[in-house]
């Protein structure tokens, strides 16, 4: 797993694609526009030219068209004079040429609109391949947009799967860099295109048990190393997920329950949890695993280094090191746990190099 700081690893970016349907469009109707304009113009002229042969609307009408068309029926109204055939070849030119145009612009517009998705498309799945200890959400709803919003707020590159193209299409609006897959979750296919094999961590927060366990064990099958966050309705299913692979099982009504006794009993810290997890602006509680590459360097050095850092404890196996004393040098294979602001983690990630 890199350990490369987030901020100096490429967040993709996905620039908009100058579309030109618009202009398209446009053409449309001015073309449409067109059409009508030389309809009414040339059902008015062969009505007037007729009106000695007792022609009628209709037949001025019927007239018009086979002219802009070039079908060749024949001349319903009989045309006699220089002028007449001048007026009729004039109708047809132009009519046929604005015909001409509109079908050809139709095709166009329907050619670029399935082009254009199949671009932003292609575009999106090698924006993923570039990613690397990123998060894959399998399942967009308000769940999975709360895991969002987190990542987001803390600089961590993710990627939402889900069944419904129009719920991830609507939400560029809240996520300007959102990267997405539509399918399902629960497909091999679907979570290697998500780049799993590259994957920091999978969370199955769908609304459904049996779908969340599938991505479980989908998930585990094709990257056992990869973390899996499980979302559970049903008490009882909790221990499938965890016998399917899934590292943490959390069922919204237990932890609500929960969140709502501890508000009466234990108001201010609820309230201090509420603070890092809603807030944008406040501090995160963030762990660190230390890794061999990384410098050894001790509890003070790292507070010189990343003033704005709180060192809390450091996991040691299976033990923790409540409030580390200053000497205490890290170890690869031990985990730094610390009270940071949202975008801390990156300078804490520095100063271990």
């Amino acid at each position: 797993m890199s350990s490369l700081p987030k901020s100096h690893r490429l967040t993709p970016r996905l620039p908009p694609r100058r579309t030109q349907l618009p202009r398209i469009l446009q053409r449309i109707y001015a073309a449409a526009a067109l059409l009508l304009c030389m309809t009414a113009i040339g059902t008015l002229g062969f009505y007037i030219t007729a009106a000695d042969d007792q022609a009628n609307f209709s037949d001025a009408l019927h007239m018009t068209l086979i002219t802009i068309t070039t079908v060749g029926y024949g001349e319903v109204i009989p045309l006699t004079s220089l002028g007449e055939r001048i007026f009729a070849a004039s109708i047809a030119l132009t009519g046929f040429g604005t015909v001409t145009f509109l079908f050809t612009s139709l095709a166009t517009f329907f050619l670029e609109s399935d082009f254009d998705y199949s671009l932003r498309r292609r575009r999106m799945e090698k924006a993923i391949k570039k990613l690397s200890e990123h998060y894959i959400i399998c399942g967009f709803g308000r769940v999975g947009r709360n895991v969002a919003h987190e990542l987001q707020a803390t600089s961590r590159d993710f990627v939402a799967v889900d069944s419904d193209e129009k719920l991830l299409e609507e939400q560029h609006e809240h996520f300007p860099r959102l990267l997405h897959l539509y399918g399902d979750a629960t497909d091999d296919d679907l979570l290697l295109a998500a780049d799993i094999a590259d994957a920091a961590g999978v969370f199955a927060v769908t609304g459904d048990d049996s779908r969340n366990l599938m991505i479980i064990l989908t998930a585990r099958q094709l990257n056992p190393n990869v973390r899996v966050v499980a979302r559970c309705h049903e008490i009882r299913n909790v221990a499938k997920m965890k016998k399917a692979g899934a590292d943490v099982v959390i069922s919204p009504d237990f932890a609500g329950g929960m969140r709502i006794a501890s508000s009466m009993i234990r108001p201010h810290v609820v309230t201090f949890l509420d603070e890092m997890l809603r807030s944008e602006h406040k501090v995160r509680l963030e762990e660190v695993a230390i890794t061999a590459q990384q410098h050894r360097l001790s509890i003070g050095e790292i507070k010189q280094q990343c003033p704005n850092c709180v060192i809390l404890s450091v996991r040691n196996q299976q033990d923790f090191i409540f409030n580390p004393a200053d000497q205490l040098i890290l170890q690869p294979g031990q985990t730094l746990i610390a009270m940071v602001p949202p975008h801390g983690r990156n300078e804490l990630l520095a100063a271990l190099g």
